[in-house]
């Protein structure tokens, strides 16, 4: 339990700082978020993916798993609104908060105080998954439009070079002049500490006002999502480590991107807001319970 709470209690302290910062300095959420977007995860996956030693099996596993995970839980959420005969709006956003876990925000420093280095490097191609599939398809299932619309609104984000960056470097065996490389993974490594402050000033932005559908597509996400990832994990034969960051990254809960989307292309942006702000609450609770569930 107390390695359970170590890799929990010390996001926690900085999302908390987050929070007071935004209610006593009046920082400016759309500057970080931007910097936070454009630049640092960018180079975060980059700098992962130069030094990962992570083999192609492994990657393509949890690849692989995220895909299917995805979809399922997709197709849950919206043959649970299309039962319940919840307005396309609301359909829109259920589907939104149920598909799209925080994987970077909160995925990325959980798992690196949960499972270590070896477990962060396979939760950047998690993350890198994730962009990837939501960003191309999220915009088609939202506003209806072309497959190749959503394509040229993904080709427009710097995480997509990145990843093109970091291989290539990684591939090729690049040496990196003049310490270049030290450099690469000094900013780096400043993505999730400053990620963890953004998502504390989205908390603190946001009204406290909840209802049983937040509640319950909150736990769609959290609980859904873990016994889904486990369930597609198994089927692919995936064990150990792989296994453990595909359940515990899939059980994180709802990104701000589904607002973000939401808010852009269609659907409930209001209820959506509030289920990113209390699955992330309730993720506090949650997530030692995977934690557990998974060790």
């Amino acid at each position: 339990m107390i390695a359970i709470l170590s890799a929990v209690i010390p996001v926690g302290l900085i999302v908390l700082v987050g929070f007071v910062a935004a209610k006593t300095l009046h920082l400016e959420l759309s500057t970080l978020s931007r910097l936070s977007l454009y630049v640092l995860f960018p180079v975060l996956v980059t700098d992962s993916l130069y030094r990962t030693t992570l083999s192609a099996e492994n990657a393509l596993g949890i690849f692989f798993g995220f895909i299917l995970t995805y979809f399922l839980l997709c197709l849950a959420a919206w043959l649970l609104g299309q039962t319940l005969g919840l307005s396309a709006p609301v359909q829109k956003s259920l589907v939104a908060t149920t598909a799209f876990p925080n994987n970077g925000n909160l995925g990325l420093p959980i798992t690196l105080f949960a499972l270590g280095e070896a477990g962060l490097e396979r939760a950047v191609v998690y993350m890198i998954a994730s962009s990837i599939v939501i960003l191309t398809t999220a915009p088609v299932f939202l506003i209806g439009g072309s497959f190749w619309s959503a394509v040229r609104i993904t080709l427009k984000l710097p995480l997509i070079w990145a990843i093109l960056l970091g291989l290539g470097l990684h591939w090729f065996n690049v040496q990196l002049p003049f310490k270049t490389d030290q450099g690469l993974h000094l900013l780096a490594q400043a993505a999730i500490p400053v990620a963890l402050l953004i998502l504390g000033m989205q908390i603190a932005s946001n009204h406290f006002q909840f209802k049983p559908y937040e509640v319950a597509a909150s736990l769609m996400r959290l609980v859904g999502g873990a016994l889904t990832a486990y369930l597609v994990g198994k089927a692919l034969g995936l064990a150990g480590l792989d296994l453990q960051v595909l359940v515990l990254q899939s059980s994180m809960p709802t990104a701000i991107t589904a607002f973000l989307l939401v808010n852009e292309f269609g659907g409930d942006a209001a209820r959506t807001a509030r289920v990113v702000v209390l699955s992330t609450l309730l993720a506090f609770l949650t997530l030692p319970m995977v934690l557990w569930a998974i060790n």
